[in-house]
């Protein structure tokens, strides 16, 4: 077995070197495994020419493309830790910095400005490089690769850090989530299986490198089956969609927001990408409606996963195949790698079929970065507490509801956020719902539901009562608000925390 993220291309290069490992589709820029090798030994030649040594961390701020993942992979070549960095949070990457102090900082020219006065108070940096070329004072990405630098001995460690990413932050300052090769290696193999991997898929992520999601989800899984993997810069409907033909992608692993963009943008040509087996959908919940949807106009399974960044793979996974009516509501399985239970505020396991928070053992993260009072908190007992409530049925399928951190007290009884978009998002006229709380002097919490029309004429009194039969609460307390688009985080979700921002500002107002 591969124990070594960086070993997958030498694998693929061995076995199949003319074979496409990587396509950075807006530039049209392709790599074979052979090819993808050659690069990553150049990049791992500039940084340990560098000087960057083992389990030093190399920050990566950039939009996706080429440099981004052979970056990635020339740092797990050598032993260092790839600390990755969304271009989104430019405005707060001398706190990020400051956290994982980085010996090297690799950007994208964009991205100078910030770059060079986040970096001016981070005393562990000793080079930045820019990937497009030679700024004053910063090394040159492309004059590193053409001198050709020797590269270390590889001795390699499974259970070295490899990949260092950031939660959202959205109850706190965001943390750094360490991930090893071994687990993570373990946990994208078993994903690539119940994925049915092959050689012949051309696996597509338009989400950002940054995020663990895309490792997890487009990367390893497609690499272990010595598959393609297509990147792309920037979404945007239509050019998504037809990067997706042109491509001929037999996967896409992408967040719901995508996908739903994907199903109107097939409803308007009439047909979905047509090489499209699958699609792959993570970083938040999907909704019965959108899986229904893809599985029955577009002909194509819509898999749910459900992770988060600490695991490095993912705690349940459907299968790539067209699933009833009675299991939409459902993400899947557990996956093979861990053992998941639900358990209750003591640690004790609950009967089937009842809530509780969703653990697992086996192949998670190795901490957060710097923080091992967080680590403790979220590995108590040897389990990964997830923060999620949900169930399990007695075929083994997982069912979230929703993070503990988001449920409502209305008058002592506790709702389900997730029960109310659900309900609503089932309803004609409704592209999507979120549901938040905002304080009540008589309620303790009073719900408030934004929904995003599909066209102006939907009655939002009528809407709420077209749900009542559905959710087992006393809907009179529910206040429903249209509005025009969600705040997102930049993994996909939405952002709660703004959205009850809003709701505050335009309740005082």
């Amino acid at each position: 077995m591969i124990l070594l993220m960086h070993q997958l291309l030498l694998h693929g290069a061995m076995r199949q070197p003319e074979k496409i490992a990587f396509r950075w589709v807006d530039r049209n820029i392709e790599l074979t495994y052979s090819q993808a090798v050659e690069q990553m030994e150049r990049f791992s030649g500039a940084l340990h020419y560098l000087g960057v040594t083992k389990r030093e961390r190399v920050t990566i701020f950039a939009h996706n493309g080429m440099d981004y993942l052979l970056a990635m992979f020339a740092c797990w070549r050598i032993g260092a830790i790839a600390a990755l960095v969304n271009v989104h949070f430019a405005d707060d990457l001398n706190y990020y910095l400051d956290d994982h102090q980085p010996s090297v900082v690799m950007y994208t020219q964009d991205m100078t400005e910030q770059v060079s006065r986040a970096s001016a108070e981070v005393r562990s940096i000793r080079h930045l490089v820019c990937m497009e070329g030679p700024q004053i004072g910063v090394e040159s990405l492309p004059a590193l690769l053409a001198a050709d630098f020797p590269t270390p001995f590889d001795s390699g460690n499974e259970l070295a850090i490899a990949h260092l990413s950031y939660t959202s932050g959205t109850t706190g300052r965001p943390k750094g989530i360490c991930l090893m090769h071994e687990p993570t290696m373990k946990a994208t193999n078993c994903i690539a299986e119940r994925l049915r991997i092959t050689m012949d898929d051309i696996s597509f992520g338009p989400t950002a490198l940054s995020s663990s999601y895309q490792l997890v989800g487009n990367l390893l899984p497609a690499l272990h089956r010595m598959a393609t993997v297509n990147i792309m810069s920037g979404w945007a409907p239509k050019l998504g969609w037809q990067a997706i033909e042109d491509a001929q992608a037999t996967v896409l692993v992408a967040n719901p927001s995508i996908l739903a963009e994907v199903l109107e943008e097939s409803r308007l040509r009439g047909h979905a990408p047509s090489a499209l087996r699958m699609s792959l959908s993570g970083g938040g919940p999907v909704s019965k409606r959108l899986k229904q949807a893809w599985r029955d106009e577009l002909s194509v399974p819509l898999v749910e996963s459900y992770g988060q960044s600490e695991l490095g793979g993912f705690v349940a996974l459907g299968s790539p195949q067209k699933e009833p009516d009675r299991r939409l509501g459902a993400v899947g399985l557990a996956q093979p790698d861990k053992e998941v239970k639900i358990l209750d505020s003591a640690g004790k396991e609950v009967p089937v079929g009842r809530v509780g928070e969703i653990c697992l053992r086996g192949g998670y993260m190795y901490g957060y970065w710097g923080k091992p009072d967080k680590t403790a908190e979220a590995l108590r007992g040897e389990w990964l507490h997830t923060g999620d409530a949900g169930w399990i049925d007695q075929e083994g399928y997982v069912t979230v509801r929703g993070r503990f951190s988001e449920l409502i007290n209305v008058a002592n009884r506790t709702w389900f956020p997730r029960d109310i978009e659900e309900a609503l998002a089932e309803q004609p006229g409704i592209k999507a719902a979120a549901v938040i709380a905002i304080p009540d002097t008589e309620l303790g919490q009073r719900p408030v539901a934004y929904v995003i029309l599909e066209h102006p004429k939907v009655n939002l009194s009528n809407l709420k009562m077209s749900i009542k039969e559905k959710v087992d609460y006393d809907i009179a307390a529910l206040t429903v608000q249209p509005i025009s688009e969600f705040p997102m985080t930049p993994t996909g979700k939405v952002a709660k925390a703004q959205l009850r921002d809003y709701a505050l500002k335009n309740t005082n107002n």
